[in-house]
């Protein structure tokens, strides 16, 4: 279990730090509504994250306990969609082109920043489809439901802490500066690690098929 684990929060704090719409968000609230919004910002999305990864714990047991074979398919479709991602963000490290930050300039009280930060992850088919991949690696490693669950936690202090960092230094003037020098390094890397995960999906699914 917990070398799952590790490989696992490996990929999610990586994919965490990487640009994307939630650090875009954390990222516009900071710049346009300063530092205490920007927080209730990363409330809602380490909420968010938590509400993805126990629906996927609990929701996609169910379905293995209904049909077992259903596993090898989901390591093949959640693996190719890992491998999808990490290609991906590669490619943005290689090229530059990270997103754009909107900065939020309209009042916000707390409540609607919390809301902001909820939607965008819970809005986000990619998180969706990102999270299912995550729970099918590890009820693919021998978790059970429980211990996928338990992962949650886990992502959700990851979150707390990487958006918090973010939030901190988007409301400072070395924001842009920093986010341009370290924004592809981490993008590359969550690019290494999600499509490694990916690519051990992919086999894993391709030797249960031939067995």
């Amino acid at each position: 279990m917990l070398s799952a684990y590790l490989a696992t929060l490996a990929g999610v704090i990586l994919a965490q730090a990487a640009p994307g719409p939630n650090m875009l968000a954390v990222a516009g609230v900071a710049l346009g509504q300063g530092r205490r919004s920007a927080l209730m910002t990363v409330l809602g999305v380490a909420c968010g994250v938590l509400v993805w990864s126990s629906a996927v714990a609990f929701g996609l047991a169910a379905v293995l306990a209904l049909y077992p074979s259903f596993m090898t398919a989901m390591k093949l479709i959640g693996g190719a969609y890992l491998l999808y991602l990490g290609v991906k963000a590669v490619k943005a490290a290689l090229t530059g082109k990270m997103g754009a930050i909107r900065v939020s300039q309209a009042p916000m009280a707390p409540a609607a920043a919390l809301r902001r930060g909820l939607l965008v992850v819970l809005t986000n088919p990619k998180a969706a489809l990102m999270w299912t991949a995550v729970g099918t690696f590890l009820f693919g490693a021998g978790l059970s439901a429980l211990e996928v669950f338990a992962f949650g936690p886990l992502a959700f202090l990851t979150a707390a802490l990487i958006y918090g960092a973010y939030a901190f230094l988007f409301s400072t003037g070395l924001a842009m500066r920093a986010y341009g020098r370290f924004a592809r390094l981490v993008e590359g890397l969550f690019g290494l690690v999600f499509g490694a995960l990916g690519g051990k999906l992919v086999l894993d699914g391709i030797r249960e098929m031939r067995a």
